[in-house]
């Protein structure tokens, strides 16, 4: 009996163990499937990263960014020949959601659009493409799709893979013909106040869905202290915006000026569209420029009711307060913006107002109050003094001016004069010089009726003729000289 009872414990014992051995087989078998089919997927796991919208304006470009990423890629990567990128349209104008292929690589399909280009390199994981001309009617969602020959690998990027209802994959492009306003922003508050002297930046940034033919951002009512620095920048999303930054030390001309970015988007054949944005200054700052008026006029007659008047300009100004004094007193005259009195004897002199306000104050110039009756004489005087002076500095051109008109008159006459001397002396010498060659040739025809003929009368007769001839030259001299002094005396009297 206990022998018995001993085998059927033993039995018992082997059916438990081979019970055991059966589940766990089971167990083994479910997690190898389990882990082969996980296996399996996580090597095909992949996906794209894309803006979920992109603005694009119409007769214009618009880039899509694009990246993707997939499991084991540079295996992949070693077993392909030929990889290609392909964009399709996502449409439910028909029956039913349907694909249209707008873009293939592979053969340079291109379906729907004038042109299309894909600039990022496949083999690096980039497929990010540039679809050009853009019309409205090419507002849709867009996908991407890979395909790595001889068919090593193919996925399309339209949907989560774990999450069939997940549209994030898919890029909108949102066809405009008005671009947003760009964004203008403050390095301060400018809704509240700014104190004068602070460092404001202002940032001005516009959408430049392409790339290659970006807006261009400009400013107007440029502060004079400013500096910009404008350039292209790229987003996280790899989207490009053209950003703009403006800084300046804050002024009180500033004050209440509205500065404006405006971005100037170029299209191919339509013209520019161009789209504002203003931000008005707020300036706290101290009075400034301040001066006072008096009316109606700083020189009056005794009784006269005269009105000062103080103008400042700060900022705020609606706490602002007006002070007047008077040189050599200490004690204000009046706290206000006017001040009125009559004219006296004793109220004349020098004024001045002081302008106030939370940030700081500021005086004006003085101004004198005179009476004027009191300063008749001497403004005669002055007036008879500065008429006196002004007659005799004319008097004293007008004399210069004729002496010299008269010694260049006489300077003149005299030159003249003596060419006129030249003249006639030359004259002269001529008319002496024919006289004397005519009485010559008179002399030689008298010579010539003389008679040598009787011998014993040679030597008288020679002696005679050179008596004679002697005679005659000294006739001739006194001739000539007479006739010069006539001569001059004529030119003297001329």
């Amino acid at each position: 009996m206990f022998g018995h009872f001993c085998f059927c414990v033993s039995v018992k014992l082997s059916c438990f163990e081979m019970a055991r051995i059966q589940i766990n087989f089971f167990i083994i078998i479910f997690i190898s499937f389990v882990l082969t089919h996980t296996l399996s997927a996580v090597r095909d796991v992949f996906s794209a990263v894309l803006p979920h919208t992109v603005t694009a304006l119409t007769d214009s470009c618009v880039l899509i960014p694009c990246t993707f990423n997939i499991n084991t890629f540079e295996e992949k990567l070693q077993n392909t020949t030929q990889i290609y990128g392909i964009w399709l349209k996502k449409t439910s104008r028909f029956a039913g959601d349907k694909s249209l292929v707008v873009f293939n690589s592979s053969q340079n399909i291109i379906q729907g659009f004038r042109h299309i280009e894909m600039i990022g390199n496949l083999t690096e994981r980039n497929c990010s493409t540039v679809f050009y001309n853009i019309m409205m009617k090419h507002s849709d969602p867009y996908y991407f799709r890979i395909e790595m020959e001889p068919n090593v690998f193919r996925a399309t990027f339209n949907t989560n893979p774990y999450d069939a209802s997940d549209s994030s994959k898919t890029v909108k492009i949102n066809v405009t013909d008005s671009p947003k306003p760009p964004e203008l922003m403050s390095s301060h508050n400018l809704c509240k106040y700014v104190m004068e002297g602070t460092a404001v930046n202002l940032n001005c940034s516009a959408e430049a869905p392409c790339p290659k033919q970006p807006p261009t951002l400009s400013w107007t009512n440029i502060p004079k202290s400013a500096n910009i620095i404008t350039q292209l920048q790229e987003k996280p999303d790899k989207t490009h915006s053209v950003f703009s930054s403006m800084t300046f030390n804050a002024s009180y001309m500033d004050h209440k000026m509205n500065i404006s970015c405006t971005a100037t988007y170029p299209r191919n054949i339509l013209n520019n569209i161009t789209v504002i944005s203003t931000v008005m200054l707020n300036i706290s700052f101290p009075p400034k420029e301040t001066y006072f008026i008096i009316e109606p006029s700083a020189s009056v007659t005794v009784g006269t009711n005269v009105t000062f008047t103080c103008k400042s300009k700060a900022s705020p100004s609606n706490d602002m307060t007006y002070t007047w004094y008077k040189r050599g007193q200490k004690t204000p005259l009046a706290q206000e913006k006017k001040m009125s009195f009559i004219v006296t004897h004793n109220n004349t002199g020098w004024y001045f107002c002081t302008a106030m306000n939370k940030h700081g104050n500021q005086s004006s110039k003085e101004i004198q109050l005179f009476i004027t009756g009191s300063f008749k004489a001497v403004i005669g005087c002055i007036g008879g003094l500065l008429a006196l002076l002004v007659i005799s500095a004319v008097f004293y051109y007008m004399r210069t001016k004729t002496l010299s008109q008269t010694n260049n008159r006489r300077k003149d006459q005299t030159e003249d004069k003596n060419k006129e001397l030249d003249i006639y002396s030359n004259n002269a010498i001529e008319m002496n010089m024919k006289s004397e060659m005519a009485e010559k040739e008179t002399d030689e025809v008298h010579y010539g009726e003389i008679d040598f003929s009787t011998p014993h009368t040679d030597h008288i007769n020679k002696k005679n003729s050179e008596t004679e001839y002697a005679e005659i030259q000294r006739k001739r001299q006194i001739n000539n000289v007479q006739k010069q002094e006539e001569l001059y005396a004529q030119i003297k009297i001329n």
